[in-house]
């Protein structure tokens, strides 16, 4: 287990900025940090981080917490684990107290799966470097593809020996269990029971997550025998899923995060060419057809795509309606075609880094216009392919979510297709009508499907908790200023978080998270430990956990235009913090009062002795001067 100090000095050391910035493009705005969130699929940002606080809140799926709550979601990390990977990130030594044989026994399998892969990588790479076989046959191949020795080590490029089972005898004695090189497709067990290494003479390109870990490879076979498959991959795992992953997005992301661009290749070779040309942010989508996952992988760091197309005519219209997707998506898309017979990787090696550059800045087409160019050339002066090509092109124009977008692209597609932009726009509306029907249809397919038996719960009327607010507010209140120290006139030296326990004692909290944090809060004091508000950001309860982190979240900033542009200041709550403070508890305990008057007067009503009704009223009484009192500091009005 780590040690709390080296889990104190991880959470200390950790930016929340920074570690979610490995991840997601962020972006200023205000004191926080914004982006498009990774948990759910969406084109508008609603993912804040706030570094001030130390936390990040996507107000879009509700998703929030702290960085290693973050790891832990997204990569599905136990709590150790998402520890060790931050601690890896800052150069933090991680110090365990002694585990027990079956604690290691239980690790989590998907780990594991990790450690096989990052070791069949590096078995890779060392037989590259230092067997004779790996020097003459798969090192002198990526220099006699012109590729230098950084970008060999850069992307971890290495050799797989041609012999059934070297991979596979070295693993197991070093005590690498056999079942998980079977897991990650490292090896491969046949109807005869006979196991043997997948990647047999091949040099090898490992895929990484774009954290840096190895999921998967690719192996290029060197024999010209053409029975033999050219390229093998990794097959799906527990951890490699290529619908996912784009090849180089590890390498890539803080590139594409600084140009705000990303140039999309087809295969390894054409990444490591584009990247020792200079061009970092470059990715491939593995010989696989592009994917909405991978699309929107590349929407977490920008908003640009630039297709880098060789030249092969049949294969660019083949994918034209493919990449609808990426204008579905929000992005926007260019394209830049190379010379017939040519791909990236081909052109640098034959023209070099320079004209690759230039010709790659010069011929870039926004996507919308270069299909419009291909499909009318196509179509010749054929009237009806023409009409089928208008059509075609208002689809993708119709994908695109930004009208304003959109309506420019109509305006400047009218003159390339030399018809008027009404008539697109009448078909654009069509088409807009015809998705729409459909849509409508389906959700009503959808309910006609529901089980009869659930009608009940679907129509089922839910009583509002009348005390929720007031409890809710109380709980912000201390949560935000608890462990502040103040010096109001009536109290001096006076931490708001007792106060506020102290003056609640009397309360009982209807809502059990809320009163779950009271104790916790009671507890804490009773030990003689002040609760601030990363206590409950970190806490170890994943409820109160996420509720803290949206109690201190807000989507909403105030301009800075109120008071630059018009000179109107508006009041900052903690200003008025004793208000603020009294506010939230008398509130409270107004609202609390008033239920125990309604109780009182119903008790009233069904009462039939004289006596006790006179006892009734007595108490009665006694709860509207409460009220009045209350009701009095809080300025308000009672109607009589």
């Amino acid at each position: 287990m780590i040690k709390k100090e080296t889990i104190d000095k991880i959470l200390e050391t950790a930016l929340v900025e920074e570690v979610v910035g490995d991840f997601v493009h962020l972006k200023k705005r205000g004191t926080s940090l914004i982006g498009i969130c990774p948990f759910h699929n969406e084109k508008t940002p609603s993912f804040h981080v706030s570094p001030s606080k130390g936390i990040y809140k996507c107000f879009g799926c509700g998703k929030g917490g702290d960085s290693v709550r973050f790891i832990m979601d997204h990569e599905k990390y136990s709590y150790p684990e998402a520890l060790k990977f931050i601690a890896n990130k800052y150069n933090i030594e991680v110090e365990e107290t002694e585990v027990t044989p079956e604690f290691k026994e239980e690790q989590d399998k998907r780990e594991s799966l990790y450690i096989v892969s990052n070791y069949a990588a590096k078995f890779f790479s060392d037989k590259m470097w230092t067997s004779d076989e790996g020097k003459t046959i798969g090192l002198s191949y990526f220099k006699e593809r012109g590729f230098r020795e950084d970008i060999i080590k850069k992307f971890e490029l290495g050799y797989s020996p041609d012999d059934w089972s070297a991979l596979l005898d070295a693993a197991v004695a070093d005590s690498y269990q056999q079942s998980f090189l079977e897991d990650v497709g490292l090896v491969i067990k046949n109807e005869q029971g006979r196991v043997y290494d997948r990647f047999r003479g091949r040099v090898m390109f490992p895929i990484h997550n774009f954290t840096g870990r190895v999921i998967g490879f690719g192996g290029r076979t060197l024999k010209t025998d053409k029975a033999v498959p050219k390229y093998v991959n990794s097959p799906e795992s527990d951890i490699y899923h290529k619908s996912n992953v784009l090849y180089g997005l590890f390498q890539a992301k803080k590139a594409i995060r600084d140009f705000d661009n990303c140039y999309l290749v087809e295969g390894y070779a054409d990444v490591l060419s584009v990247q020792q040309a200079g061009v970092e942010n470059v990715v491939a989508s593995s010989g696989t057809s592009l994917t909405v996952e991978q699309i929107r992988l590349i929407g977490r760091f920008t908003k640009s795509v630039t297709i880098l197309y060789d030249g092969d005519a049949a294969g660019i219209k083949a994918s034209l309606r493919g990449l609808d997707m990426i204008l579905e998506e929000g992005l926007d898309v260019k394209v830049v075609l190379f010379p017939d017979g040519h791909d990236p990787d081909s052109y640098i090696q034959q023209l070099g880094a320079s004209a690759f550059k230039t010709h790659v800045e010069k011929n870039q087409k926004d996507f919308i216009f270069y299909k419009t160019e291909i499909l009318l050339h196509d179509a010749g002066n054929d009237p009806i392919k023409k009409a089928g090509v208008i059509r075609d092109v208002v689809e993708s124009i119709a994908k695109i979510p930004d009208a304003i977008k959109a309506s420019v692209f109509l305006r400047e597609c009218s003159n390339l297709l030399q018809i008027e932009e009404r008539i697109l726009i009448s078909e654009l509306n069509k088409i807009k009508r015809s998705k729409d029907r459909k849509e409508n249809q389906q959700r009503q397919n959808l309910e006609e499907t529901i089980p009869t038996e659930f009608e009940e719960i679907l129509n089922e009327s839910h009583p509002v908790q009348t005390d929720e607010y007031q409890e809710r507010d109380i709980i912000r209140v201390l949560l935000t200023y608890g462990d502040q120290l103040v010096h109001w006139e009536e109290m001096t030296d006076t931490f708001i978080g007792p106060y506020i326990i102290t003056n609640l004692s009397d309360v009982t909290f209807i809502n059990p998270l809320y009163s779950k944090v009271i104790q916790y809060y009671h507890d804490e004091l009773e030990n003689g430990y002040l609760p601030k508000e990363k206590d409950f950001i970190q806490h170890a309860d994943v409820e109160i956990a996420n509720m803290a982190v949206s109690m201190i979240s807000t989507p909403y900033q105030l301009s800075e235009n109120w008071y630059n542009m018009h000179n109107i200041t508006v009041p900052d709550e903690t200003e008025k913090l004793k208000g603020t403070v009294m506010g939230a508890i008398f509130h409270l305990k107004k609202k609390k009062i008033n239920t125990i008057i309604s109780a009182k007067q119903k008790q009233i009503q069904e009462e039939k002795d004289e006596a006790n009704v006179m006892i009734l009223m007595k108490e009665y009484l006694e709860l509207k001067e409460v009220e009045k009192y209350i009701s009095n500091y809080l300025g308000a009005v009672i109607t009589k």
